[in-house]
């Protein structure tokens, strides 16, 4: 959701940049009924804020995706071939690998390039989730 860029003040403040692109399709994904949950290594209180505000899971410090993806879809009766996992660095490849179908960003790391089921026209922070939201409409036929 985010072009991968943190922007630090003098006081160590950390600022990330999203797309309100991405904001609205998340909603309208919500809409549709389609679980949505952020996992991410790092622990930022922005990545929080962003997710409260857009009302999605989030889990942070997260060291293994793919147990933390695995146990989620457990817990709440999701099969994994059912899952759609973007990922965009070499962190995500587990996650992404037990993921029914994976996408990453088009300036996604070449690892991931490599193993992605769909590598996206948009590039990290300028409105993934929202070419994810015309692709999910397109194969439910809105």
């Amino acid at each position: 959701m985010t072009d991968n860029k943190v922007y630090v003040d003098q006081d160590g403040k950390e600022m990330v940049q999203v797309n309100r692109g991405d904001g609205l399709a998340i909603s309208e994904i919500n809409k549709l009924g389609i679980n949505q949950i952020i996992i991410s290594t790092e622990k930022n209180r922005v990545v929080t804020a962003r997710a409260k505000k857009l009302n999605i899971l989030c889990l942070q410090g997260i060291k293994d995706k793919k147990l933390a993806l695995a146990e989620y879809c457990t817990s709440n009766n999701i099969p994994l071939k059912k899952v759609a996992f973007i990922g965009n660095d070499i962190n995500d490849v587990e996650a992404m690998e037990i993921s029914g179908i994976s996408y990453c960003p088009s300036d996604a790391h070449d690892s991931i390039k490599a193993i992605s089921n769909h590598t996206l026209y948009t590039r990290g922070g300028d409105g993934v989730i929202r070419e994810l939201l015309d692709l999910i409409k397109k194969n439910i036929g809105e």
